[in-house]
């Protein structure tokens, strides 16, 4: 049975939401699935996603195909990499605590940049939000 990480739709018309499931190939997009890895929010800024990395890393070594989408998805969370890192520690090329080390240092700098972009997010939508107790200015229709 060729297993899927893939996205389920939720969600009304126009207001996507989604929850990553692992899922039999050939079942329908919203229809039966195996488990619930986590849920992906496209609608926030920066998008929200909540993964469980040791699920992920437990169906990937099975042999779990991710879809494109959530191929990128896992890579953001870095669990692609953490399956790098493992997959390097298997073959003899590092220690465990090596490991662990590189990621846990990949995974400070990646919050840093997440943290920026929505610092940067607020600031822009405060910055487009119109002051508090000042009316725009109104404009004459005959052009004077």
């Amino acid at each position: 049975m060729p297993v899927k990480i893939r996205l389920q739709r939720h969600g009304s018309k126009k207001r996507p939401f989604y929850f990553i499931v692992f899922a039999d190939a050939r079942s329908p997009r919203d229809g039966k699935f195996i488990q619930k890895l986590g849920t992906y929010n496209p609608l926030t800024v920066p998008a929200t996603i909540q993964v469980d990395r040791q699920k992920a890393l437990e169906w990937l070594h099975k042999g779990a195909q991710p879809t494109d989408t959530v191929r990128r998805i896992l890579s953001f969370k870095g669990v692609l990499y953490l399956k790098h890192l493992l997959r390097g520690v298997d073959l003899g090329l590092f220690d465990q605590a090596t490991a662990m080390e590189k990621f846990t240092k990949w995974s400070s700098e990646h919050d840093a940049q997440i943290r920026k972009r929505q610092d940067e997010a607020q600031r822009n939508r405060r910055a487009r939000r119109p002051m508090p107790g000042r009316r725009p200015e109104r404009r004459s229709e005959n052009g004077g």
